[in-house]
């Protein structure tokens, strides 16, 4: 297999991105770059089906796997430059699902998020069964603030294997940070609660998608506590649940029980920042204002901490320098 013509973008080098403000909100950002890390982690279908099947000729698949075995070893050592260039070598050779996945992983990865996008855009196209790949080509659309678009391929990808949990995973975490409820997401996630319903995360998830469409309903709210305390019933570690449990009381101003919860919120995850903050505002109502002192002083103390931790990560991931759009080989 021989192709003589070069992608039209280009890596042509790394920089810092300490500074990188991102699309919406921090929490947004924060959002994309743990969607980001978990993508790395997806796997392909394991089964006769698999859509992760070598399409090049043998020789060029052989020297493909040289190039994406190259990559990995790039990156592990930390030189993203050439990683990204031995990946994208490997879907020359062989434009497989997996040569795919790696290039445009490695692109999202160092924030070349809209050639990130390109390649999964045309992975997709390629391999329409693999879930994987329409996982994070709506990883990538959610980078790029184009939230519409990223929920319906995830609600794509749900649909290939409705049993898998990943996509209701990333499409209920994307629902929580775009700025207004997404199409499709609210009932792909009521079949996750009905086909895993010991799961508190698909009863999470699928409380937070109702009270974000119908906040004003109140038999809505009265479904949303209902999944909310399944969830906590299920696992009591599950703290975003105890979380906004003390949201939903707080908002009747129900102040004790708001305060019940948020307390348990911090149990189950002592990093949980924000419950910090809701448990002190909550203190502040009810008079008790050293202990919501305390609380605010603690919820401070958190932020700074993980704010460190944050640009410690950013500095450790290079951002790409680019410029140009890709094109791509033909499977054969």
């Amino acid at each position: 297999m021989e192709f003589t013509d070069a992608p039209a973008f280009t890596v042509a080098g790394v920089t810092d991105w300490t500074a990188a403000g991102g699309h919406g909100s921090d929490s947004t950002l924060r959002t994309s770059e743990a969607l980001t890390r978990e993508t790395f982690t997806l796997e392909p279908v394991r089964d006769g089906s698999s859509a992760a099947n070598s399409t090049g000729d043998t020789i060029g698949v052989k020297e493909a796997d040289v190039h994406r075995r190259a990559g990995e070893l790039a990156e592990k050592r930390g030189d993203p430059l050439a990683a990204v260039r031995e990946y994208e070598q490997a879907v020359r050779l062989d434009p497989s699902e997996q040569n795919y996945f790696k290039w445009g992983s490695e692109l999202l990865l160092h924030r070349a998020v809209l050639q990130a996008q390109e390649v999964f855009q045309k992975g997709a196209e390629t391999y329409p069964k693999s879930a994987r790949m329409l996982t994070a080509l709506g990883t990538a659309l959610f980078a790029a603030a184009h939230y519409d678009e990223a929920a319906l391929r995830l609600c794509q990808a749900s649909d290939l294997n409705p049993a898998d949990p990943e996509p209701y995973a990333f499409m209920g975490k994307i629902e929580m940070a775009a700025p207004n409820p997404l199409p499709c997401v609210e009932p792909k996630l009521a079949r996750f609660a009905e086909l895993k319903p010991q799961s508190p995360l698909a009863n999470y998830f699928y409380a937070m998608a109702i009270w974000k469409a119908h906040s004003a309903d109140q038999q809505s709210m009265q479904q949303v506590e209902s999944l909310l305390t399944k969830a906590v019933t299920l696992n009591a570690k599950c703290a975003d649940a105890f979380l906004q449990l003390g949201i939903l009381h707080y908002s009747q101003r129900d102040f004790e029980k708001a305060i019940g919860f948020y307390t348990k919120a911090i149990e189950a995850n002592p990093e949980l920042a924000d419950a910090y903050y809701r448990l002190a505002v909550a203190y502040d109502r009810t008079g008790e204002h050293e202990k919501a002192r305390q609380e605010f002083q603690l919820h401070d103390d958190i932020k700074k901490r993980q704010a460190a931790a944050v640009e410690q990560q950013r500095k450790e991931v290079k951002q790409f320098l680019v410029g140009g759009q890709p094109t791509y080989p033909e499977a054969r």
